[in-house]
This record gives C-alpha cells, structure tokens and sequence, in this order.
C-alpha cells in the first residue's frame, strides 16, 4: 500500500511538471514569435496585445490545470488514508500475491533506475534506499534477522549488487533454461560449492554511485558486527553499474576505515562499464545540443533528457567518487572528472565481460561489447585508464549480451575460480 500511494503521488506531480513545462513551452513560442514581429512599427502594439492574450489564456488554462490536479489529489490521498489504515488492520506483507510483489518491485525498481535522486527527495514512499534482501523481503542487518534468514551461516559472505533498474531477481534470470531450477543461481551454487553465504542487496540505483557505495560500506560494517558467526571473508560481486558500487564500497571503506575492509578478498564486476556507458554519453551529447538551438521546440526534449537520475548520469564517466561528480555538469560531453580511484591493497579486483560476436579480437564484439558496455569499458582499459586501477584478472565471454552474462553456467565456473583462490 505504501508504494501504491508513492504512485499515486509521483502521477499528480508528473501533471503538475507538465503543465508547468506546457507554460513555458508556450511562453518561449509567443515570445519568439512576438519578437519577429514587433520591430513592424505599424504591428508593434497589435502584436503585444495578441502576446499578452495568448500568455494569459495558456497560463489560466494551465494553473487551473494545477488547481484541479491539487483538488484531486488531496480528495484521492484522504480516501487512501482511510484504505491504508484499513489494510494495515487486516493485512500483512505475506498476504500480499508473490506475482503482485514481483510487479510492484520491477516498476519501482523502475522508477528508481530514472528518477531515484528525485524520488530519495520528494517521494519516500518509491525510494528504495539500500537495504540487504532476503527471499524479496527486506533483511535488517541485525543479530535475531540474520540468524533466522541464514540458519547455517558460513564465515564466508558473497554480497551481490544488481545494476540499473533492477533487482536482486536479476541474478535469477534464465536459471530455469539453464539449471532447470529457478531457485538456483550464482549464489546458491557458491554456497554448495565453497561454502559462501550469498547475500544480495537493493538499492536505489538513481542515486548517486559514490552515495550507494557509502551506504553498503555502513550496511556491511552492520552486517559484519550482527552476523551469527565471526566473518573472515567477504567477497563483492556486482553486475553493470552494481559493479562500480561495489568498488565504490570498497574505496569508501578505505577511506573510512570500515572493520570489514580487511576481510574483503575479492570485488568482481560483471559487464560493468568502467570506462563509462556510450548511451549516457550520448545522451549527454543530445541533451547539450538541444540545449543550445533557439527553437522552443527542442527545449521540451531538452528538458525530459535533463530529468534522468543521478546514478544514470554517473554512468557516462563511471564515477564512484564524490569529488568526481560534486559540482559537475551531467551535459557537458567532456566532463570526465574520474581521479582513476585507486583499489583497495590486498584485494582482487576482477572483469568478467561478454561480446555479441566472436571473442575480444572480432572488430563487431571488440567494439559493440555486449550491446551495452563496450568491451575497453567493461575491462577498465580505455582511455584514460591507470596502473593505479588495473584489473588482477579479467575474462571475456564470446556470444553473450549484457543480460546473458548475469547468470550463464560459463561465467559462473570462471567466477568460482577467481573467490576460491
């Protein structure tokens, strides 16, 4: 219920933004038009007269717009009031349908991805922070939690961080064409196979990287403090931008001087764009040159593109820092602030990329990567690249997409070999 009202909330300030971006759409458009015009001595006055009219119409129809919009949403949020306090009385999470939860956390998973910064300020109710998951349902990093969620725990924790959009269901994807088994994933296997207790994260992947990767620093200090057996060993793994995450954490707790850094063996990224992700950069591109043509009609895209998230804009230049982002234009094509963020001494730091086509020297896979993540990015050898940051090892994958990757028997027999060392 609390994120059907989050819904709610975010579709009444999605027609205010609207009317609000119609308004001045429609202003820019007199204007221009009446600055055509007006030097016509003999059209001057006329043309501001039909202006000002023109201005005044839009911008009444408009703010009644918003009035409406005010009047209803007040009326629709006093009635979910009445309908929540009622579902809280009668229901519990468990009574919720698994396939209905699925849907709810793919849409807000969603919303996150776009417009998470947005959200973690205005909308509570859709933010999904960062909070480690058990079985779909939030974990509380604490002792009688944690006990229950890991009967049998292990001294040794795998910690897997999704990427954009997404959730922790993303390390289940083709398990059943694969495995034959849903239920049976990376994690799982790990767990059979060397004795690691996975543990997966969700976080709301709009904001900031350098801010996720703070936060799972603090969040593995709780768990490392809570867990029921004394941790000697923990591993990071992270897919796409969760790959950056965790190297984030992991920079973080260096800086901060987190007590699980020194269990920290291994950081694994899987189809992670190091070297940045080509369609933020062209969005930034698109976004910078529509920003710059005189014509109202291209300040509406203009505007769209310039509602991404932060997390999205991250992506261009992979930043995991703070200092590489704070006070940064996300439109300027060149801003690529990266400080090459050192990693951690004493740990592995691991690439494991795919190609569309053929292996690293085919032209098509070399440059097209997994669709997604060039393959220079996803190994953390394009430009710009240092020592400092250089992979122990890295793998590539032939004939494997950016989703194939996630979950393939292959990548996981290489993965195996790379947390048993």
């Amino acid at each position: 219920m609390r994120r059907v009202r989050g819904l709610i909330d975010l579709v009444f300030h999605l027609v205010d933004e609207t009317s609000h971006l119609v308004e001045r759409t429609n202003g820019e458009v007199v204007e221009r038009w009446a600055r055509r015009l007006t030097p016509i001595r003999a059209l001057e006055r006329s043309v501001g007269v039909v202006a000002d009219v023109q201005t005044s119409i839009a911008g009444g129809v408009c703010r009644s717009v918003r009035l409406i919009n005010g009047v209803t949403r007040w009326s629709v949020n006093a009635v979910a009031d009445v309908a929540e306090a009622g579902a809280d009385r009668t229901a519990g999470a468990d009574d919720v349908e698994p396939a209905r939860l699925r849907y709810l956390d793919r849409l807000q998973a969603s919303l996150n991805g776009f417009w998470g910064d947005y959200l973690g300020r205005a909308n509570p109710r859709l933010d999904l922070g960062l909070t480690l998951r058990h079985l779909g349902r939030p974990l509380p990093a604490k002792p009688d939690p944690l006990a229950g969620a890991y009967p049998c725990p292990t001294s040794k924790i795998c910690v897997f961080v999704h990427g954009l959009a997404s959730t922790e269901s993303s390390w289940s994807l083709f398990s059943k064409a694969h495995y034959g088994d849903p239920d049976v994933t990376f994690g799982t296997r790990l767990r059979d196979e060397l004795g690691f207790t996975p543990m997966y994260v969700r976080y709301n992947s709009g904001r900031p990287i350098s801010e996720n990767g703070r936060a799972l620093a603090v969040l593995l200090t709780e768990v490392m403090q809570a867990f029921p057996v004394p941790l000697e060993e923990i591993a990071l793994v992270g897919h796409s931008m969760g790959g950056l995450v965790a190297r984030s954490a992991a920079y973080s707790a260096h800086r901060s001087e987190e007590p699980w850094l020194s269990h920290l063996r291994h950081v694994a990224c899987i189809g992670t764009p190091h070297g940045g992700a080509p369609l933020e950069k062209a969005a930034r591109w698109l976004a910078g040159t529509l920003e710059g043509v005189d014509a109202a009609g291209a300040r509406v895209p203009a505007a769209i593109l310039a509602t991404r998230s932060a997390g999205i804009q991250d992506l261009g230049y992979s930043h995991t820092a703070d200092d590489e982002w704070f006070g940064d234009d996300p439109d300027e094509v060149s801003g690529d602030a990266r400080r090459r963020v050192a990693h951690v001494d004493g740990v592995g730091y691991h690439f494991l990329a795919a190609t569309i086509a053929g292996g690293p020297g085919h032209p098509i896979g070399r440059h097209v990567g997994d669709w997604l993540v060039p393959l220079s990015s996803a190994s953390g050898r394009g430009p710009g690249s240092g020592s400092r940051s250089a992979f122990a090892s890295g793998t590539v994958f032939p004939d494997m997409n950016h989703f194939d990757i996630v979950n393939h028997p292959e990548v996981y027999c290489v993965l195996r070999d790379l947390l048993a060392t």
